[in-house]
């Protein structure tokens, strides 16, 4: 029998709504999952009651050596603190400093309409993230070279920067024509600002993101330093409490990773520099979680569903790799980097039902969140939700976490039963159609991330997770058809599995427009190697030895004449003549699957190279999936695993009819059920609606198909 002791490697994922939590002991290879509310007052608190709750089940390992805090030997988080400040538009005063003459570059911005023009003749343009009362101008200059046009003026910095100290303007952005060439100007002016500023909080473009576009770039700069006050004191106060809490002392603090959303983690102290690249920290560990899962399970082609408190998020994974982005944004501000492709809709379990003056029924996207909630937690939540429409129909149980937050089926009943009266319809049939249209807003999302991207969405099979993920599984399958659907383990969970099977990851760039019959090769060699230098001397501060480093390079192109451009992957190895034209070649082939044509055969089309990219990576070790019991041979599950028989309502004309419910750890691998059913587990439920058949693989998924249609996968 082992005596090594218990490693506990913690993620805790806060949602507004819950705080995920999943420990996994290095040392036994064991997964352990809880959930526990969210503390909205100070996420800090439900952050440390949720490692409370998870260490106490832990309780002793086989060696009856008792785990506590101090066998914590890292602790992966993701958060919405960016998230959230930027889609309430919760910022201080923010200033801005550019290069004279550039002072209108917010005002200009894009001539972008949103959703096209075709829906868009009342839209206005938001307002800007920095007034233009806030936006001053020093002289100097530049050229996309990186070579100095015009010298850098000190004297009208120096103002500058007494000016945003008289104002009490403490956060500020720079950015400076063609820094991402050459970073001196915008390096001197931050000296300045802390000479004549000292507690001003500075982001710069060039530290930011080091790539041409001027707009993109500003904004980019902007938002991170929008939220890096908040974010900062988040962390710090996170730190501080975890800290604490496991007796580290201050020589050898504690492994404290944040996810990012670029799918990796970087440490706390890191994050303080970037906290931009924490804007989607909590769905791209559930994109990554739940594309592990799928692919363990034989499935390659997955769109996700994250289904939370307040909004649900879909994202495309393919070969267990979610899609990313650069052309991203949160709420009304674009940001450049590197990110998880994430489609966000109001739909979550705290969505709030209401009736327009016209008298029509709408979903969301206003939230009962944590507090008050939904009415049928009993905590003054007066409007009804997707949450209270599902505790009335009977498809999730008048309960929740096992037993720990009671439900009111009879309030919430109440609660729709006014709706309903203003829309005329009985209380059965508004609540079915306040989760018609929910679904109807989550197949919407899941079009756009898909159909909208040249993909059939038919080939795909669907993982829903979250608290509220799987409610409406069955409902998307019907809408969009589907192949399936693939309910994890503890799907309430994975986002926080998703941060165990994360590797810390840094993102370089650098623009180098040249094109290809011009094209340097020893220059961007260079390129490639300083990029390196930069993420192995960051990979080394996050403490991982040269030898676990890993790199991944990439290059966007473009044909010329083009304004965007595709991202391609660079191979390893030396870079030469041969190396650059399998790139060239690889661009051709991307550009026709995206976009149907290519010109690989043109002679008169070139090839432009825009940005060239590196990420570093230190690898961690992940947890397996473990195989559960199986059914040949056991009791039949109606003995073993059906809890109770009530009545449910899938269909407002069919009323409620007898369904049998079943706990979800007493299902083992094999076991097959016929909708209608309830399957329960302690933080979710899954209604299987009449029609489908689900099956429980080797790894205790849930997978479920239409009955008429041939079994997707294995």
């Amino acid at each position: 029998m082992s005596t090594q002791s218990p490693r506990i490697r913690i993620g805790i994922d806060t949602g507004g709504t819950f705080t995920d939590v999943v420990a996994f002991n290095e040392a036994t290879g064991e997964l352990t999952t809880t959930k526990t509310p969210s503390t909205p007052s100070n996420p800090a608190d439900g952050f440390i009651n949720g490692i409370d709750k998870v260490l106490e089940m832990l309780g002793t390992d086989q060696d009856s050596a008792t785990i506590t805090a101090s066998d914590i030997s890292a602790v992966s988080h993701g958060t919405t603190v960016a998230t959230n400040q930027l889609l309430e538009g919760k910022l201080d005063r923010l200033g801005f400093i550019t290069t004279e003459g550039y002072e209108f570059v917010l005002e200009i911005a894009r001539q972008a309409v949103p959703d096209g023009y075709g829906n868009s003749y009342f839209w206005v343009k938001p307002d800007r993230i920095v007034p233009a009362d806030l936006v001053k101008t020093v002289t100097g200059r530049m050229d996309f070279e990186g070579n100095e046009v015009r010298p850098f003026d000190e004297d009208e910095a120096r103002k500058v920067a007494r000016w945003f100290r008289d104002q009490g303007v403490g956060t500020l952005g720079v950015n400076f024509l063609h820094a991402y060439a050459n970073p001196a100007h915008e390096q001197r002016m931050r000296e300045i600002l802390l000479e004549e500023h000292p507690d001003v909080i500075v982001s710069l473009s060039s530290e930011v993101l080091r790539e041409y576009r001027e707009y993109e770039r500003s904004m980019t700069t902007l938002v991170d330093a929008a939220v890096k006050p908040k974010v900062s004191s988040y962390v710090k106060n996170i730190h501080e409490r975890l800290d604490a809490y496991t007796g580290t002392d201050k020589d050898s603090k504690l492994p404290f990773y944040i996810m990012k959303s670029n799918g990796g983690v970087l440490s706390a102290d890191e994050v303080v520099n970037q906290p931009i690249t924490t804007v989607l920290s909590g769905p791209a560990a559930g994109a990554l979680g739940a594309g592990l899962i799928a692919r363990e399970a034989g499935f390659d082609k997955v769109l996700t569903c994250d289904g939370g408190g307040t909004s649900t998020d879909v994202t495309v994974v393919v070969d267990g790799e979610p899609a990313l982005t650069t052309e991203g944004s949160v709420g009304v501000y674009p940001s450049k980097i590197p990110m998880i492709d994430v489609v966000t809709v109001g739909a979550g379990g705290g969505s709030i039902a209401w009736t327009t003056a016209e008298g029509q029924l709408k979903v969301g996207p206003q939230s009962a969140g944590a507090d008050p909630g939904p009415i049928c937690y009993g905590n003054g939540g007066v409007e009804p939700t997707i949450t209270d429409a599902h505790v009335f129909l009977g498809r999730i149980p008048p309960h929740l976490l096992g037993g720990e937050i009671p439900l009111d089926a009879d309030a919430a009943g109440r609660g729709i039963s006014e709706i309903a009266a203003k829309l005329g319809l009985s209380t059965e049939k508004a609540a079915t159609g306040i989760l018609e249209i929910s679904a109807w807003n989550q197949a919407n999302a899941l079009r756009q991330i898909s159909v909208q991207r040249g993909l059939d969405v038919r080939d795909f099979m669907l993982t829903t997770f979250g608290g509220s993920g799987s409610l409406l599984a069955c409902t998307l399958v019907d809408i969009l058809d589907l192949a399936g659907v693939v309910v994890p383990l503890n799907p309430g969970n994975v986002s926080a599995f998703g941060l165990l099977t994360v590797d810390v990851k840094n993102d370089y760039v650098q623009t180098n427009v040249a094109r290809d019959d011009g094209l340097d090769i020893a220059e961007v060699a260079g390129l490639f190697d300083r990029l390196q230098a930069r993420a192995t001397e960051a990979l080394v501060n996050e403490g991982f030895a040269p030898e676990r480093h890993q790199f991944d390079r990439s290059v966007d192109l473009r044909y010329f004449g083009q304004a965007f451009e595709v991202r391609v992957p660079a191979p390893s190895g030396t870079i030469t003549r041969e190396w650059a034209d399998e790139v060239t070649r690889a661009f051709h082939a991307e550009h026709r699957q995206l976009y149907g044509y290519d010109f690989a055969d043109a002679s008169d089309q070139h090839v432009e190279w825009v940005n060239v990219r590196v990420s570093g990576i230190g690898p961690i070790t992940r947890p397996e999936l473990r195989h559960i019991a199986s059914a040949e041979g056991a009791p039949d599950k109606s003995e073993r695993a059906q809890t109770a028989v009530r009545p449910v309502c899938f269909d407002a004309e069919d009323g409620f009819v007898d369904t049998a419910v079943y706990w979800r750890e007493s299902l083992l691998a094999g076991d097959t059920l016929e909708g209608p059913a309830i399957i329960e587990e302690f933080g979710s439920t899954f209604p299987l609606h009449p029609g489908f058949t689900a099956r429980i693989d080797a790894s205790g998924n849930i997978i479920t198909t239409r009955s008429n249609r041939q079994e997707a996968g294995k």
